[in-house]
């Protein structure tokens, strides 16, 4: 993998870029819509191509669980498996592990040697180390690896937060140490006939504490990983600590490295950590509101819901300024009865303008880096910057 800057914004941290793969470039900054069972919700991969869309999240956990890492290997990778033929990054399945593998008995326990969790689709008992999500996100064929870390949860005591700094940066060190003597992987220069393209992100968590963020990204950003990403965020701490966590590191980020935030995807926040120097953003939100009959609108951002009785003889499209072709053919009214009657058009009608409005604003977010009019044209949307 190798990731070029080619703009910088005066005055900020924005940046534009590219990201090449063994399966393509991404320009950044890039939103990833989420694909956790191998797919985006009620699209298919063509359509993801027609949003725009150049990479995708696939969810470690689940794919592991069902149908197994093994068989998607058999089909030649995810992207064969799935008919993406793009780059793909997958999450280590850590968070999902400790937050669903629970059962009435048995709660899932994080360790310094990994995370115990039990299946929610069985009740097998399950455990993910440092070096095993690797070998499962390798056999998953993705491009872009992320390391086992540990999110302690909102809120959390000092010394949670403090043991989950400590535990995040071992598992790193064992993770690269894995990566790059048992799988003989230089992360700098990929050798000849050993796992090429691939990419491997150190996660810096810390909560919303300034020195343990700090900390963390010490010891993240002293090891030789392609990719940095900022853990620990849109956990239930709320906008203002959201922003704090990044501001307490974004000035120390690694210039020469893509910067990825964690499960952020609402437009507002896209706009303020692009800001302050985020490349890579991935978040079920414009999938999973559409599935509950919201949309937005590129005016305001602001989020409506469609089930709502004034959108009975509303005949305009979603957004009168969007040029996706849901948009271009239905109005409210009709989308409203869909919703309401539990039709699968309306979600798929959402879901994709949800996301055509998310990678629209994401190329607006590269022009006005590019252009230099970023401040002047986001001034109303910037929060603390």
């Amino acid at each position: 993998m190798k990731f070029t800057v080619d703009h910088s914004l005066a005055g900020s941290f924005a940046r534009t870029g590219t990201l090449d793969t063994a399966h393509g470039r991404v320009v950044t900054p890039a939103f990833m819509p989420v694909g956790t069972m191998g797919a985006v919700k009620t699209l298919a991969p063509w359509e993801l191509e027609e949003l725009g869309s150049e990479i995708i999240l696939g969810n470690t956990y689940h794919l592991h669980l069902r149908p197994g890492e093994n068989v998607i290997q058999k089909t030649g990778g995810l992207q064969k498996w799935t008919g993406w033929n793009k780059p793909i990054l997958t999450d280590s399945g850590g968070y999902q592990a400790f937050s669903l593998g629970k059962t009435k008995a048995n709660m899932a326990k994080t360790t310094d040697r990994g995370v115990q969790f039990y299946s929610h689709l069985d009740g097998k008992k399950l455990f993910f180390t440092p070096e095993s999500v690797i070998d499962i996100q390798l056999k998953l064929g993705s491009d872009i690896v992320m390391v086992l870390d540990d999110c302690a949860p909102y809120p959390s005591t000092t010394a949670r937060l403090q043991e989950g700094v400590a535990r995040t940066g071992e598992w790193a060190k064992k993770s690269v140490d894995y990566w790059q003597q048992i799988h003989n992987l230089d992360l700098k220069a990929c050798p000849s006939g050993k796992i090429c393209g691939k990419a491997l992100f150190g996660i810096v968590q810390g909560g919303t504490d300034k020195s343990l963020r700090q900390q963390s990204l010490n010891d993240i950003q002293s090891l030789p990983f392609d990719g940095i990403a900022i853990g620990g965020v849109s956990v239930g701490e709320g906008k203002e600590n959201m922003l704090s966590a990044v501001d307490f590191i974004s000035s120390d980020l690694d210039r020469n490295r893509p910067h990825y935030l964690m499960g952020v995807g609402e437009p507002t926040d896209l706009i303020n950590m692009v800001y302050r120097g985020i490349d890579m953003f991935d978040c079920v939100l414009p999938t999973r509101l559409a599935r509950h009959g919201s949309f937005w609108t590129s005016a305001d951002f602001r989020r409506y819901d469609i089930s709502l009785s004034e959108f009975t003889n509303d005949s305009k499209p979603l957004d009168p300024n969007c040029k996706c072709k849901f948009c271009q053919k239905f109005s409210r009214s009709y989308l409203r009865h869909l919703y309401v009657s539990g039709e699968i058009l309306a979600l798929r009608a959402l879901t994709y303008h949800n996301l055509w409005l998310v990678n629209r604003l994401m190329d607006d977010l590269r022009t006005a880096i590019q252009d230099g009019s970023y401040e002047a044209r986001f001034a109303s949307f910037l929060r603390g910057a």
